[in-house]
């Protein structure tokens, strides 16, 4: 009974492993998943990603861009967390790197919108 308890306790009130890290690689993706719809929804742009254009022209703007970038989220933060429990350092690594590589996506994202409307 009291290993039940200090796992909860452990779940809900102390901090957990990758949790700062985790956050920011979701928070970034969610702003490029924003900034993605932004983009082809303007009309201007099309999904160069043949991946991610599938999902996109099979399940529409908002189903197959969310079900393709949050696949990938998934995948990352699965992955990380496998690799936490050989090394936390690399598990870190992996998903500021990632962090990192999707926050270059979103200021050139960024760009292009702002190319594209003739603010720069």
């Amino acid at each position: 009974m009291k290993e039940t308890k200090e796992i909860w306790w452990r779940l809900f009130l102390k901090k957990l492993p990758l949790e700062t890290e985790t956050t920011q690689f979701i928070l970034v993706n969610l702003i490029d998943f924003f900034m993605t719809y932004i983009l082809l929804r303007s009309g201007q742009f099309r999904e160069a990603n043949p991946i991610a254009a599938y999902f996109l022209y099979s399940y529409g703007p908002i189903k197959g861009m969310l079900y393709f970038k949050l696949s990938l989220v998934l995948f990352v933060c699965m992955i990380s967390q496998i690799v936490a429990t050989q090394s936390l350092v690399k598990a870190q690594w992996l998903l500021r790197f990632g962090t990192l590589v999707v926050t270059g996506v979103v200021i050139y994202s960024l760009i292009i919108y702002l190319k594209g409307t003739h603010v720069l």
